[in-house]
């Protein structure tokens, strides 16, 4: 493969336009005189071609527990990377701005109804680009700026969407935030009940990003009717566990729920709104023409083919793994080892996917903890605990998930393996290349993607 020399950037001052007459010729694609439309991209541009095959190889000998991350299946992959890629599509099924919407428009329906149908949904907006513009969509779609909003607080384990002060949604409305207790590191109710009888928001956020319990939505729409204020439950993360019923519904109690689609659903990189009938048409005027243009069809087909898969029996089955490791996962961090090494997991054990050490007492941070899983072949992030004496790029925290190993086929016995790795590796003596030979057994086991090398 080609080796890619990094590029100095150059000032204004370097650069000068060619005197008439001396201008260099376009450099010849490699394409031995076919187009450049007909050439395959190893043959094309190997640089990027090496990129994605050495990721592939990096998916394949390690393993992701990043929490937010999953693989897609290889049908999603392929509907993403298709002929809808070409298409522009302003507007909704039978309501476009463009010709030719014929095919994409019954990819798009079968999206929103496969949706409606998987969670039960009144209305269904599949064209959000990220999580964060299905936020950004709801808030736009029912408040104003200068509002006020209540949701997690970022420090505690929220959301940047959901009022961090440099977000779109900590600029544009005014911002009551809403933490856990700081002895349980659960969130308090009566706290987020006070709060909001004291700031009267117009809409309350439940959801988060770092926290490893069920929230109490009869709760929160008990106490958003109190106060009149809108409810939106953000599921991003458990999305998936709602999906094969092992996880509480918010959408019986939520005006709008907003989720990505990727994380514990699998999907692609996307976002996806359910709501009331009654929000409908301002859900959608907001997301177009409110907060986008054109939506990206072949995501909006990949969005359709991930709720099929997540409609079946093999789905549910993946996510009970998933949280059974997630709870194997917990157990070893919790044994009399991992405790004398300073290593603790809040809430004392997790509901979902995901679990959350505590490394406060440790000898390491949570970027030190970082590089040694790294250092073994297990991706894991830093993440801050709640009331983190450390800054926000060191953290005394990691946030662990399960989901892309459940995928890629682990059970009760792998997933008790990689905790014991995970604890061994959080001691303070480490035989880093023992653990590294476990791992890379456990990566060998479980292929990724078999036979498949198109990336």
């Amino acid at each position: 493969m080609t080796t890619v020399e990094p590029v100095q950037p150059q000032s204004p001052a370097d650069v000068h336009e060619p005197a008439p007459g001396t201008e260099a010729p376009l450099a010849p694609a490699p394409t031995g005189g076919r187009s450049v439309t007909d050439v395959p991209l190893a043959e094309l541009d190997p640089e990027i071609a090496e990129v994605l095959e050495r990721e592939l190889g990096r998916q394949r000998g390690t393993l992701e527990m990043i929490a937010s991350e999953n693989f897609a299946p290889r049908a999603v992959l392929e509907a993403q990377g298709s002929v809808l890629t070409n298409k522009y599509a302003e507007g909704y099924p039978g309501r476009r701005y463009y010709g030719g919407c014929e095919f994409v428009d019954v990819a798009e329906e079968l999206a929103r109804e496969r949706a409606k149908a998987l969670f039960g949904a009144e209305h269904v907006n599949v064209q959000p680009h990220a999580g964060a513009q299905a936020n950004a969509a709801v808030m736009h779609a029912l408040i104003r700026p200068g509002d006020t909003i209540m949701g997690l607080e970022l420090a505690h384990g929220g959301h940047l969407t959901h009022g961090m002060k440099i977000n779109f949604s900590g600029r544009l409305f005014d911002v009551a935030t809403y933490g856990v207790d700081a002895e349980t590191h659960l969130v308090d109710m009566d706290k987020v009940r006070a709060t909001a009888l004291e700031r009267r928001p117009k809409l309350i956020i439940a959801g988060w990003s770092a926290y490893a319990r069920h929230l109490d939505f009869a709760a929160f729409r008990a106490i958003a009717d109190e106060v009149g204020a809108l409810l939106m439950v953000d599921m991003a993360h458990f999305a998936g566990l709602v999906a094969a019923g092992l996880h509480p519904s918010p959408v019986p109690y939520a005006d709008v729920v907003t989720s990505t689609v990727h994380k514990t659903l699998s999907g692609p990189r996307s976002g996806v709104i359910l709501c009331k009938a009654e929000h409908a048409k301002k859900i959608d005027s907001a997301v177009f023409p409110g907060q986008q243009g054109g939506p990206l069809m072949h995501v909006v087909a990949a969005k359709a083919v991930a709720f099929k898969i997540a409609a079946t029996a093999e789905f549910r089955e993946r996510q009970e793994r998933t949280l059974r490791g997630a709870k194997a996962v917990a157990s070893a961090l919790t044994t009399d080892a991992a405790r004398a090494a300073g290593v603790d997991v809040l809430t004392g054990g997790t509901d979902v996917h995901l679990v959350l050490a505590d490394l406060r007492g440790s000898a390491l941070d949570g970027q030190q903890a970082e590089d040694r899983l790294h250092e073994v072949g297990i991706t894991v992030n830093r993440n801050a605990v709640p009331f983190d004496p450390r800054p926000p790029m060191v953290t005394s925290g990691l946030r662990i998930g399960t989901p892309a190993l459940a995928t890629r086929g682990f059970g009760d016995a792998e997933f008790a393996e990689v905790g014991e790795v995970i604890a061994a590796a959080l001691q303070p003596e480490v035989d880093t290349a023992a653990l590294r030979g476990r791992v890379a057994d456990l990566a060998e086991r479980f292929p990724l993607y078999p036979g498949f090398e198109e990336w």
